[in-house]
């Protein structure tokens, strides 16, 4: 059994929301304990590993971009996507949305920014929708990129908390496993869990779950910040909401490490707190497998631009609302029509060069070092070294010169239970498709997307390229990319109030329990409702970790 300390707060989880908890909770002078499965090269968790997203209204940079955006529109666009029910499911996830997007358009980027963090100038356009203005999807720019990716969004809470360990007020204790959250008169008081063995094993990397003791450990008051199931594709087929994406993929990649496992959610509910909207996931189309993976089934998203063909796995076109980049939930729901659970992109080397991100900070050095020349072999010519790398290596890429052998590389990584791809059939789409670039008209949509596209300044210097035939030889080789489904985000799980408390099936307060993070659907048990807006994941750690540790001291004074 471990030495005991007396801290006030117990948090759970070591990742983003629970950095900026323990952050603000001992700024009030509360003693801050902080558990984590893992070792201490894994602070910050899956923030650590995103691009740095941030989903900012009204700020400085959509107006030096000639972006009009404000806090009503941000509600609109937010209310229209997250498709509230009206039920008790949804009331706490509502609220929380509605103050998430007060937050964005008021406090957020003030309060990053006094700590440290920066974004760049240029506004990306995210889930730009369905084509619906009363349907989903930003109606204007709102994905801010922070310069030093997700590293440096860890990095400004991390340093302060760390200044904190050492003058006492807040303590780390690494590899231990919280079982069992302690319930005494109806009350949570502690936990109790087993201390893994050490581990000295890189950041993401799957660690040994070997128990070599145990723990108990009490305080005023819990904080589970522990993440969502992205890791755990048991839990993930569970959840999977079958009656609106259809089946669950037969093969699907992991876009968060192993530890995001969700194990805290069961036991949080078997203390007494109640689940909300456990079948609301965020999961993407567009992913690969990693060449160079870190934890099991790693896989990367493409963050593409509007360019790419899309085509699923028997040759077909996607339908036209479906748009690379405008609605992540759409294509989910059509992939799941189509009998097979992947789908390619096919595209040329010059829009690979002009439009393609890839997830992740370890994917983006460029931004990630903070290094302004490094910058220019992002919105420079030739080939981002990242997609290089994939060109190269990548499993689920084929690069040919000509289209029948594109297809031909095609067919020989296709599933075995996919109908192999006709040639005739894509050129055909293909020059469908390139017979629309020749004059200002057209009644292809996406023809009519990229034009668009390319009258917002950020998409024409760094997202979007100038429209072009894909079998134009100048712009090739052309390149093929087997897309598969790659799990992020979880969307629902433990219901709280806006203070964070979790509250009970019969929706009364769970004394000395509090949620934040993903493992809260980010605030309430689904902010997000069915879909997302994308920026918002981690500056919903932010926000719900902010205001659980700014409410923890008068809530625990009142008990």
């Amino acid at each position: 059994m471990t030495t005991p300390t007396n801290p006030d707060v117990i948090i759970v989880g070591a990742g983003l929301a629970g950095l900026v908890a323990a952050y603000e909770a001992q700024k009030s002078g509360l003693k801050v304990l902080i558990l984590d499965q893992e070792n201490r090269n894994n602070l910050g968790g899956q923030a650590f590993w995103s691009l740095g997203g941030l989903f900012y209204v009204n700020s400085p940079e959509q107006k030096l971009m000639g972006v009009k955006d404000s806090e009503e529109l941000a509600w609109r666009d937010w209310e229209n996507s997250a498709q509230f029910d009206d039920t008790q499911n949804d009331y706490w996830p509502r609220r929380w949305g509605r103050e998430y997007v007060r937050f964005a358009a008021t406090e957020k980027r003030d309060y990053l920014k006094s700590l440290g963090l920066n974004v760049l100038p240029t506004v990306g356009w995210a889930e730009r929708g369905s084509g619906d203005a009363s349907g989903h999807g930003n109606s204007v720019p709102r994905f801010h990129l922070t310069w030093g990716t997700g590293p440096e969004v860890v990095r400004v809470f991390r340093e302060p908390i760390e200044a904190a360990e050492a003058e006492g007020k807040v303590e780390f204790r690494f590899r231990h496993q919280v079982d069992e959250l302690i319930v005494e008169n109806d009350a949570v008081v502690g936990v109790r869990g087993s201390l893994l063995e050490p581990s000295d094993l890189d950041r993401g990397v799957a660690s040994s779950r070997k128990v070599v003791g145990e723990f108990e450990q009490r305080a005023s008051a819990v904080v589970v910040t522990s993440g969502g199931i992205g890791g755990n594709l048991d839990l993930v087929r569970r959840a999977w909401p079958t009656d609106q994406w259809g089946p669950v993929p037969n093969d699907m990649v992991t876009g968060v490490p192993a530890h995001v496992d969700g194990r805290m959610i069961k036991i949080s509910e078997t203390a007494g707190a109640n689940l909300v909207n456990t079948d609301r996931m965020w999961a993407y189309t567009e992913g690969m497998k990693n060449w160079n993976s870190i934890w099991p089934g790693h896989g990367i998203r493409i963050i593409p631009g509007p360019s790419s063909l899309w085509l699923d796995a028997t040759g077909k076109r996607f339908p036209s609302n479906i748009i690379p980049g405008g609605d992540t939930i759409a294509t989910m729901k059509h992939l799941g029509t189509t009998g097979h659970s992947y789908s390619w992109f096919v595209l040329n080397k010059a829009i690979a060069d002009k439009e393609f991100i890839f997830s992740g900070s370890e994917q983006n050095p460029d931004l990630t070092i903070k290094k302004v020349k490094n910058l220019l072999s992002k919105v420079g010519p030739g080939t981002h070294p990242a997609v290089k790398a994939f060109m190269d290596h990548g499993e689920d890429w084929v690069v040919a010169d000509d289209l029948g052998s594109l297809v031909e590389g095609m067919n020989a990584i296709a599933d075995d239970d996919a109908p192999e791809l006709d040639v005739h059939e894509i050129r055909r789409i293909i020059e469908d498709r390139d017979s629309q670039i020749d004059n200002k008209f057209s009644k292809d949509s996406q023809i009519n997307y990229i034009r668009t596209a390319r009258g917002y300044l950020g998409d024409k210097i760094v997202r979007c390229a100038a429209p072009h035939r894909l079998l134009d030889e100048t712009k090739g080789p052309l390149v093929a990319v087997k897309l598969h489904v790659l799990t992020r985000k979880t969307l629902g799980g433990i219901e709280t109030d806006l203070s964070g408390r979790c509250l009970r099936t019969d929706g009364s307060v769970l004394p000395g329990l509090y949620a934040a993070g993903e493992v809260a659907g980010f605030g309430g048990g689904g902010m997000h409702g069915k879909n997302a807006l994308e920026g918002t994941f981690l500056g919903g750690c932010i926000h719900s970790g902010k205001r659980v540790g700014e409410n923890l001291k008068a809530t625990i004074a009142q008990r």
